[in-house]
């Protein structure tokens, strides 16, 4: 199977960079990147591309599945304007130059909440991005939706890490419909995608009427459970 990483470099997409490349029924893995990737692999195909034009290298996206941990925030794109290309038109453009090379699935990061009638902005986009390529057709369509993402990041956002600590306690407090809300290692959910990708079958999914899961908090738990974590 060949499989194309979006947001390799991103928190989440760094655990699941390492997890599709150890997976045995990965044959290659292909990342599309601004900068070079400071990674090296027998089965990994860097391919480096401004994201305004990925017509460019639209050749890199004739493979089986999409994995997206693209993303942004409104702080660090600087606009809501820069948010939305980023969140929303660069995700669809990958997502139509896969559908159309005859990729089966695309894995979606996108957020609790996400929802295109949502009031709020950050909501709103990500819903309207699950829709519009929930409209491509691919016959497994996967959404995850975690709360908090907990880890290590590369930038330092001082607001996740005050909440990031106090995280645990709100955890045991957030029950019911709330648990959807809490927070979660970005390595959880990366090994839930990598186990999803692990158990695709791209032959079984040529005839399959296409599909849409939302996986929330407890079902990436669940997924991620099926395997050891990714390091």
């Amino acid at each position: 199977m060949n499989v194309l990483l979006l947001g390799a470099t991103g928190l989440t997409g760094r655990h699941c960079l390492e997890g599709l490349l150890a997976l045995p029924e990965v044959s290659r893995v292909t990342t599309v990147t601004r900068q070079p990737l400071d990674h090296h692999h027998p089965k990994l195909k860097a391919v480096v591309a401004d994201f305004e034009h990925l017509e460019s290298v639209a050749s890199h996206f004739e493979v089986d599945a999409l994995v997206c941990c693209l993303g942004t925030t409104l702080k660090q794109a600087g606009s809501r304007q820069r948010f939305r290309r980023v969140d929303h038109d660069y995700c669809l453009h990958a997502a139509k130059l896969g559908r159309a090379r005859g990729a089966k699935a695309f894995l979606l990061m996108s957020a609790v909440g996400a929802s295109r009638r949502s009031p709020v902005f950050y909501n709103r986009v990500k819903g309207q991005i699950q829709d519009a390529i929930a409209a491509l057709g691919y016959p497994q369509f996967s959404i995850y939706q975690p709360g908090l993402l907990l880890g290590e990041r590369q930038q330092h956002r001082r607001g996740e890490a005050a909440l990031a600590t106090v995280m645990p306690t709100l955890n045991r407090l957030m029950v019911g419909p709330l648990s959807a809300y809490r927070g979660i290692e970005s390595s959880r959910v990366a090994q839930a995608m990598v186990n999803e990708v692990r158990a695709l079958d791209p032959a079984a999914l040529k005839q399959a009427d296409p599909q849409v899961v939302i996986r929330r908090h407890e079902d990436v738990l669940a997924l991620a459970c099926a395997a050891p974590l990714v390091d």
